[in-house]
């Protein structure tokens, strides 16, 4: 899944991005997602976006609260949202789908 990079700014690029990513949520400098999933199930999640954020070299925060993983991504410097988060974002919704058996 990508997003179509016009001559439009930076922010119209990350707008439309998030747009295909329905879910993720913008606030502020980082991206964040809550997703529904049972103990193991959050566990393999874990490792799959261990992986993918390994490779794009991102640390994301996820967590355990109330029956949902918390996931929020950022840059390690605190600048703006890059097209790596973006990318992990698209790669986390990919792992949540087989994860859990949604299409």
């Amino acid at each position: 899944m990508r997003a179509r990079k016009t001559r439009g700014t930076r922010a119209d690029y990350l707008s439309d991005a998030l747009a295909l990513l329905g879910g993720w949520t913008q606030d502020g400098l980082q991206l964040k997602r809550v997703l529904a999933c049972d103990e193991s199930q959050h566990a393999a999640l874990t490792e799959r976006i261990k992986v993918a954020a390994d490779t794009l070299r991102i640390r994301p925060h996820i967590r355990r609260l109330d029956g949902h993983t918390q996931i929020c991504l950022a840059a390690q410097d605190g600048t703006d949202i890059t097209a790596g988060e973006v990318t992990l974002a698209a790669r986390i919704e990919d792992a949540y789908r087989t994860v859990v058996g949604r299409q």
